[in-house]
C-alpha cells in the first residue's frame, strides 16, 4: 500500500517538476560554433545610465548588427525562462504593450543598435504589461520557437507567446 502511495504521488508530482521552464542566459541563444558578434552593451541592471539612454532617445534609429545571426535550433519548443529589457510594439488603449521585442539591454533597438538577430525575441503576451514599468528588466516565460520575425524596429530570431511576465529581482 505504501508503495502504491508513492507511485501516485511520484505520477502527480512528477510533470510538475518537469513543467518547469529552463532558465537561459542571453548567451544560450547563441550557437556554440557561432562567427564572434561585435561586442555590445552589457545588460544594465542598476539603470545609473538610465538618463544617458533616455538622452539618446531623440537620436535617429540605428542600423541592427546582424539581422540573420545564427539561431540555436535545439531550443525550438522548449519551455524557458529568460531576463531581459521590453521594447514596445503594440500597446492597447489601456496603456499595455502586448507585442514587444525582448533584447539583453535596455535601450536596445531604440537608443543603440539593435543586437544581433538571435539576441532578440519576439513577443507577444495576451495580458501585456503597463508602459509605465518598462524601465525595470523583467523574466520572461514560455514556449520559445526558433522562427525569424520581422519589426520596424529589427529582425528576431526567436519568437515567443510569454506565459508569465514579472519584474526581474536580483
Amino acid at each position: 500500500m505504501r508503495h502504491l502511495l508513492f507511485a501516485l504521488l511520484l505520477a502527480i508530482v512528477s510533470p510538475l517538476w518537469a513543467a518547469e521552464p529552463r532558465e537561459l542566459t542571453w548567451s544560450a541563444l547563441v550557437p556554440a560554433d557561432a562567427p564572434p558578434q561585435q561586442a555590445q552593451q552589457m545588460p544594465m541592471h542598476d539603470l545609473t545610465q538610465l538618463a544617458d539612454a533616455l538622452a539618446a532617445e531623440s537620436a535617429p534609429a540605428a542600423r541592427q548588427q546582424s539581422p540573420a545571426a545564427p539561431v540555436v535550433r535545439e531550443l525550438d519548443g522548449q519551455r524557458i525562462k529568460l531576463p531581459g529589457y521590453i521594447v514596445p510594439l503594440d500597446v492597447t488603449e489601456e496603456g499595455r504593450v502586448t507585442e514587444f521585442l525582448f533584447v539583453p539591454f535596455f535601450g536596445a533597438c531604440i537608443h543603440v543598435p539593435p543586437p544581433p538577430s538571435n539576441q532578440i525575441v519576439h513577443v507577444s503576451a495576451e495580458l501585456g504589461v503597463l508602459m509605465d514599468a518598462l524601465y525595470q528588466p523583467f523574466w520572461i516565460e514560455g514556449s520559445l520557437k526558433v522562427e525569424q520575425s520581422s519589426s520596424e524596429l529589427a529582425e528576431a530570431g526567436y519568437r515567443m507567446a510569454a506565459e508569465k511576465i514579472y519584474p526581474y529581482e536580483m
